[in-house]
């Protein structure tokens, strides 16, 4: 909801004035792509920069697939739900799995693709050719480190890659739950992506992919999906910035992340204490609530949040978000009110 840190504003000032040459081929994104790899350990890893997240999603999934095959998510998955049918615009069909608080399972994922394939009739049918998966999940939820082993290894023995949308990736990686570091992400699948625009930035998504699998054609993807940004400097400045090393030697993506998932606990902690009970138990910066309908009116005329689904006649779920741009005093006032 706000614009951007004070720190990105700061470097956009700063270099506001400097000529470079545009489309990421300027110093700015070469040197941002060379801090991320350092942050993730591997400096084989593919980098690109794009501007939105269901931009990036129907980029991706579309330069991965071949025209015939779809994309496996979870029912509950961004891409089956609230992007408006950008992945089947782009002529992919979505086959969803079984949604447990967001996520999936290993073992359904498996009985599927094999399912698939040991009907006679296949040859007819549209053939699973990626998963995508988001971390967190649109319920505020993650995934384990054995889970995503377990998904990731289905993956490989089907041969078909494993993308996670990181929209939110911050807020997952920096969640007491945790169990997993940035680092170890790309072991733990073939493509995914660190989401600027939630955590930070004015726009901007990362694109992170093993070597080769986007191939030589992925550029022209880009801007066939007319998410080729002409001035990439831009995004090069701001992801310069979130993936600079801080003092305590940790880049300042982490840092912000990290405080919007601690006021979301209190604001948890807050709500329970008030004898309303969490819809997910959701460990990142999305909480989810259950609240009579009445307080909820009461609420709205002094805090914006939404409902997650159609309203009850009694009660509604709701979800409140916290971000980097939260302040303590944000989550005291909301909690006052109640």
């Amino acid at each position: 909801m706000e614009g951007v840190h004070p720190m990105v504003m700061q470097r956009l000032l700063e270099t506001n004035l400097e000529q470079t040459t545009g489309y990421g081929s300027d110093g700015y994104c070469e040197h941002a792509r060379q801090l991320i790899r350092h942050s993730l350990g591997d400096d084989s890893l593919d980098v690109h920069f794009l501007v939105g997240g269901t931009q990036t999603n129907s980029t991706v999934i579309d330069a991965i697939l071949c025209r015939n095959e779809a994309v496996l998510s979870a029912e509950t998955g961004h891409i089956n739900v609230h992007e408006a049918g950008a992945v089947e615009g782009w002529g992919h069909k979505i086959i969803t799995l079984p949604s447990h608080s967001g996520k999936i399972s290993a073992i359904e994922l498996k009985s599927l693709i094999d399912s698939f394939y040991s009907d006679d009739t296949y040859t007819h049918m549209v053939p699973p050719g990626m998963l995508y998966i988001s971390y967190p999940t649109e319920y505020g939820t993650l995934y384990s480190k054995s889970e995503l082993e377990q998904i990731h290894s289905v993956c490989k023995d089907a041969g078909i890659p494993l993308f996670i949308d990181g929209a939110r990736l911050g807020y997952g990686l920096t969640s007491d739950s945790c169990d997993i570091s940035i680092a170890e992400l790309p072991k733990l699948c073939d493509v995914f992506y660190i989401g600027g625009t939630k955590v930070g930035l004015l726009f901007g998504e990362c694109v992170v992919a093993r070597k080769g699998l986007l191939k030589n054609f992925f550029p022209q993807t880009v801007k066939r999906h007319g998410a080729l940004l002409a001035k990439g400097r831009l995004l090069g400045v701001q992801f310069e910035t979130l993936f600079t090393p801080q003092e305590n030697g940790q880049p300042l993506y982490l840092e912000i992340s990290r405080h919007a998932v601690s006021l979301a606990m209190e604001l948890k902690k807050g709500f329970i204490e008030h004898g309303y009970r969490p819809f997910i138990d959701s460990p990142t910066n999305q909480q989810f609530f259950v609240l009579p309908n009445s307080v909820i009116e009461h609420l709205r005329e002094h805090a914006s949040f939404e409902n997650w689904g159609a309203p009850g006649k009694e009660e509604s779920q709701v979800r409140f978000v916290t971000s980097w741009a939260t302040r303590p005093e944000d989550v005291k006032e909301l909690l006052d009110l109640l």
